[in-house]
């Protein structure tokens, strides 16, 4: 499978010459699996360019869309996504075992007036809110496994097994706080364990989340020895703080880098990039 970022921004999205190197637009990742099946992770302001993408490919006409909770940075993108507005497509949209009223819900709200001008009415790809249930969802030759996030308000994260390759998506995860309706650390551990990739919110250093402890979001470093612990061979750091321009990302980098490698078993951790596409 291929894993590409074409989201890896956090609450708000970002621009300017200091935000080249990583990217500004939020939450959206991209899984096509080895049939050519297409799984989306969160549609973030990323999903805009993953679907001028999209348009281009005359073989995918059919694909998947995991929410993983309706936080604006993980939904502002949708009304931007240019498939949605064809009838050429397919979009399956499922979350975690929650009902299908709830995630239709969040993709009409936001295009509700007066705050978009076009209706969810007026889309013409064909969706399908099938809820969640069951846990484990059938893609291709793949399964879709969530878990409950620790944020406010909830979440789900996702893990991709397709034959040998394991994908885990944990945006929104505070490891170090028990949120309601989450799971704590040895149960993120234990879900990620022996991953091929690992995608985890790291927004914060150790400052910063002095003051905002509880807020929904894990320290980088935490992240680094999360991944250690569950054996993971590769390890991005992803939902990067808006205030974090490009130098503060090399930095966060190199100390995620250096305390890896103080690991006798080291997990290679890199930080997530728009664009970046990695092979499973």
């Amino acid at each position: 499978m291929y894993v590409i970022i074409w989201g890896c921004r956090g609450s708000i999205p970002v621009s300017g010459r200091q935000y080249n190197k990583y990217g500004g637009c939020t939450s959206c990742v991209e899984v096509v699996l080895s049939d050519g099946k297409e799984i989306v992770f969160d549609a973030g302001t990323g999903i805009r360019n993953l679907g001028r993408r999209i348009l281009q490919e005359p073989k995918v006409w059919e694909l998947t869309l995991f929410l993983s909770h309706p936080h604006w940075d993980h939904l502002m993108g949708f009304p931007f996504f240019q498939p949605a507005y064809s009838s050429r497509y397919r979009i399956h949209v499922r979350g975690g075992p929650i009902a299908k009223d709830s995630l239709k819900q969040y993709l009409q709200q936001q295009m509700q007036a007066p705050y978009f001008p076009i209706r969810f009415d007026a889309l013409k790809a064909e969706f399908d809110f099938t809820s969640g249930i069951p846990v484990v969802q059938r893609i291709g030759r793949a399964e879709v496994i969530p878990i409950p996030l620790s944020h406010p308000g909830g979440g789900y994260g996702f893990k991709v097994v397709e034959g040998d390759s394991t994908f885990v998506y944990l945006t929104d995860n505070e490891l170090t706080y028990d949120h309601e309706g989450g799971k704590n650390q040895y149960e993120y551990v234990n879900f990620a364990k022996d991953a091929d990739l690992l995608i985890h919110d790291g927004q914060y250093g150790g400052k910063e989340y002095q003051k905002l402890h509880g807020w929904g979001h894990s320290r980088f470093l935490d992240v680094i020895d999360m991944a250690h612990q569950a054996r993971v061979k590769r390890v991005g750091i992803i939902h990067h703080d808006p205030d974090h321009d490009d130098n503060d990302l090399d930095r966060i980098g190199a100390s995620c880098t250096h305390v890896a490698e103080s690991y006798k078993k080291t997990p290679f951790s890199f930080i997530a990039r728009e664009g970046q596409e990695i092979e499973i």
